[in-house]
């Protein structure tokens, strides 16, 4: 279990130097290995293995790797110095965390779009999305940027530090790799429709409590911020349920709720136009000032999430 000092300075750690760009970072080594593996079930899958079969073992494989082996890596460097094992665990845990280039990412998009470079927008844009971006219009940039922040603010914020507070470094890096499977396998496209299924059910699992806690979280940071809190209540309980996604409703609905703005609507992948549930009023334009804005919901839910789990585990302690 990671200490609340331990917490809150890998939750800095990260704000100061953002995601490391390391080769041995754990996650992109959790991504090699999830190539790798997928690749080794393809050769076998049509000879002895059915398609859904295969991605259950792929997500077995993969969650129950990154668990043993970061419970092993902490607990053989505590055996060398007690000190260096609290040093190994936060930076494990600082791994986990992505505040600092959640908010960078959403900045850039809304620098480029004051300088009125759409295109660069669109650019910076597709590295956080999945969503087609190139023929994105500048309303359609903000709407995408505004529903990631949100998104994201669950699945790399608030999950994340939910993980590491109940089980520690080991249940963390776990759900970084239920997460990243279903980044990279948990598509609903003919080539993933059946492998990616076992990762994208266990990623809609894992991240059930931490979106809801995400949608609370976020109305007690409008209040704080001074934005309507009452409409984002108000939209979490009628538009949450919309969404395709039984958890990513939470976290937009309380965004569009706060900002008094609608997101959703039609979206492209690979070509292929999805119609998504329209989410909140559309009282207020969609701006450069609502991604300052939902940056700023983000970092505020993130601190107040910090300071409930570093009580928790104080508490325990």
């Amino acid at each position: 279990m990671i200490s609340p000092i331990g917490l809150c300075i890998a939750y800095l750690l990260d704000l100061l130097f953002g995601d490391p760009e390391w080769s041995l970072h754990p996650i992109r080594i959790i991504g090699k290995t999830i190539v790798y593996l997928e690749r080794m079930l393809s050769k076998i899958k049509h000879s002895i293995l059915s398609e859904k079969t295969a991605g259950i073992l792929l997500c077995a494989i993969v969650v129950i790797s990154a668990y043993g082996i970061t419970w092993g890596t902490i607990y053989l460097s505590h055996r060398v110095n007690s000190y260096f094992g609290v040093c190994v665990t936060i930076v494990l845990a600082y791994f986990i965390l992505s505040i600092k280039s959640l908010g960078k990412a959403a900045d850039d998009v809304k620098s480029c779009l004051k300088e009125g470079d759409e295109e660069s927008a669109r650019k910076h844009l597709s590295l956080i999305v999945g969503r087609d971006t190139m023929t994105l219009n500048r309303n359609e940039i903000i709407r995408a940027t505004v529903e990631t922040v949100a998104e994201n603010t669950s699945d790399g914020i608030v999950a994340p530090l939910f993980y590491l507070i109940i089980g520690g470094v080991p249940l963390g890096i776990a759900y970084k790799a239920v997460n990243t499977l279903d980044s990279m396998v948990g598509y609903k496209n003919e080539r993933y429709l059946k492998l990616g299924w076992a990762s994208a059910k266990c990623d809609d699992l894992a991240n059930y409590i931490p979106a809801r806690i995400t949608g609370l979280l976020m109305i007690v940071a409008a209040m704080l911020l001074q934005k309507d809190w009452r409409c984002a209540y108000g939209t979490v309980r009628k538009d949450a349920g919309k969404h395709s996604s039984p958890n990513s409703g939470y976290p937009e609905s309380a965004v569009a709720g706060a900002l008094q703005v609608q997101l959703g609507g039609t979206n492209y992948y690979g070509g292929i136009p999805i119609r998504t549930a329209l989410i909140g009023h559309n009282r207020r334009k969609l701006s450069e000032s609502s991604i300052e804005n939902v940056v700023s919901i983000m970092h505020l839910t993130s601190v107040i999430m910090l300071l409930l789990g570093a009580l928790f585990l104080g508490v325990l302690q």
